[in-house]
């Protein structure tokens, strides 16, 4: 057996604390002090002692959790030591180089019962009060198995490509991914990621749970973090890009016939948490009169009487944002009822609209195959999520057709999408609307002529959370789980809105409207350039645009 001399290391521990808990968001480290041994693996906790395992000095460790003294040390059953988990009486550890799983009694030491390893390299390992559940980087699976022989009970994909720890909380399962740097809470039943918080280091190795907070070993650093996981903080915002957007609607008649009159609606964007607006918008020409629809969406309205023939007319508005990376962490058993909803939420956004047809049979059947008797709120919006993974693929083909019609065909755009996801929420009770935004395609400096559109739902507890149906019609768990929950800051929302608008139609972003004698060729183009901000550029104390002749139709 080797063995290394632990004691200098002992003194090396290193608390942290979070200034105040108000200001604390999931993730956040509440308390950090060194790994006993320089190669950590496994993580557990037994209710007094933070177990962990080392694959140098092939020793468990028992430490004091709050400042992480070795009280206990047993050596490992194998020379290749992994998972831990604890069930109550016992120790379980994984062996990487026989592949097997070792029952240890904490007071001797002693091996009292080894099983096989179902996959080919388990990682982490934890204990759901009847079974073990682990999660293997090479299958990349989350397995629940026999305690007794290792028989597979349940196996569903892992959320990512290299899976290292994992524990259960009582209700769901945590499994870190060392490649994205990120803990996912994970649905038992299904599989799904349900949210996910960043880990404290660059390999999380183990995670184990204490009283409602997670506790994290990395591997790269030899520290052990505990990591705030519930404290009432709903929303964190990260990654600031500060943006400048011109937005240009472009208009022209080639004749023969005359353009007679013009409206423009230029949307305006607004303060959301994804984003902020740093100046007051610069329009080119100036707006004839800011609108608002009956969704309380604003527009600038520029009218012109006639255009001449073969003159190019730009519609200009230019905007200074500053977007984040914005994640919502909604835990399912905190968000209430349907009757927990207001009801001004529910007259404005359970209404039917043409796009949406919520009566027809195609999406009353579809309701009913994908939620069945459901009426929670928050897994009424999850399973028709995940239903119309498995009923639609992304296409832009071009036009919007109705939701029944798309569901029917099994493709559709993101804004197709969105029809008929918001169509099942709504016939299923669950207040859900749209927005639209300019993209930031890639580079700071970019054009987006195509613009995206997703959902969001009225949870009670959390308000409007972003869904997009298009977006999370990916393979992997993780992906998936990116667009819920998850707004990323290449978007500029300016649009909002539940169904059509007087002024924009079922468009978004911006629109044009014209009259005409006599036959008419018009050229219509819309687009975003966008061009990065830089710290120093000048920007207005933004205020209320056009107040004065705001009005609303």
């Amino acid at each position: 057996m080797r063995t290394l001399n632990i004691a200098p290391l002992l003194c090396t521990f290193l608390v942290l604390c979070l200034p105040l808990a108000s200001e604390a968001t999931p993730g956040d480290v509440l308390l950090s002090f060194a790994a006993p041994a320089a190669h950590p693996t496994g993580l557990t906790f037994d209710g007094e002692l933070l177990w962990t395992a080392d694959r140098f000095t092939d020793q468990l460790y028992g430490l004091d959790p709050d400042t992480g003294e070795i009280l206990r040390q047993l050596p490992a059953p194998g020379f290749v030591p992994r998972g831990l988990a604890w069930d109550g009486e016992c120790l379980w550890c994984i062996d990487a180089e026989t592949e097997l799983i070792y029952r240890i009694d904490p007071t001797t030491g002693e091996t009292v019962r080894h099983i096989w390893a179902p996959t080919a390299s388990p990682q982490g390992l934890t204990w759901d009060g009847e079974c073990l559940w682990l999660c293997d980087d090479r299958d990349d699976v989350i397995a629940r198995i026999s305690p007794d022989d290792g028989t597979t009970i349940r196996t569903f994909r892992a959320p990512g490509g290299d899976s290292q720890g994992l524990v259960w909380d009582g209700q769901y399962l945590w499994c870190s991914d060392r490649r994205k740097d990120r803990i996912y809470m994970v649905d038992p039943e299904t599989g799904d990621v349900l949210l996910s918080i960043d880990a404290p280091g660059a390999y999380s190795r183990g995670l184990t749970w204490q009283e409602g907070t997670l506790w994290n070993v990395d591997f790269q650093t030899d520290t052990i973090s505990r990591l705030v996981v519930r404290d009432g903080v709903n929303i964190k915002t990260t990654d600031p890009r500060r943006q400048r957007l011109l937005m240009i609607q472009e208009l022209a008649n080639y004749g023969p016939g005359e353009l007679t009159g013009a409206d423009v609606y230029l949307a305006l964007p607004t303060d959301r948490s994804s984003q902020t607006i740093l100046s007051r918008p610069v329009f080119d020409p100036e707006p004839t009169t800011i609108l608002t629809d009956r969704w309380d969406q604003r527009f600038a309205h520029i009218h012109r009487d006639t255009l001449p023939l073969a003159e190019r007319h730009l519609f200009t508005m230019t905007v200074d944002a500053e977007l984040y990376d914005t994640r919502w962490f909604v835990y399912p058993d905190e968000v209430g009822s349907l009757a927990d909803i207001p009801r001004k939420i529910r007259k404005r956004y359970l209404v039917d609209e043409d796009k949406y047809r919520i009566n027809d049979p195609v999406i009353q059947a579809a309701v009913k195959e994908a939620l069945g008797d459901e009426k929670r709120p928050y897994w009424i919006m999850r399973k028709i999520y995940r239903y119309l993974h498995g009923k639609l693929h992304y296409e832009l083909s071009g036009g919007w057709n109705v939701a029944p019609a798309i569901l029917t065909r099994g493709n559709g755009s993101c804004s197709e999408y969105s029809f008929v996801f918001i169509a099942m929420c709504r016939a299923a009770g669950l207040p859900t609307r749209y927005v639209g935004a300019v993209t930031v395609r890639g580079d700071d400096a970019s054009t987006d002529g195509v613009f995206h559109r997703w959902c969001e739902c009225y949870l009670p507890g959390y308000e409007w959370v972003p869904v997009d149906p298009s977006g999370g019609d990916q393979d992997s768990p993780e992906t998936v789980a990116e667009y819920f929950g998850h707004t990323s800051n290449r978007f500029l929302i300016t649009t909002e809105g539940g169904g059509a608008s007087r002024y924009m139609g079922w468009g978004y972003n911006a629109n044009v409207t014209w009259t005409a004698l006599g036959p008419v060729n018009v050229h219509i183009e819309r687009f975003g350039e966008w061009s990065p901000l830089s710290e120093s550029s000048p920007t207005d104390t933004i205020d209320e645009i056009g107040s004065a002749s705001c009005q609303v139709k």
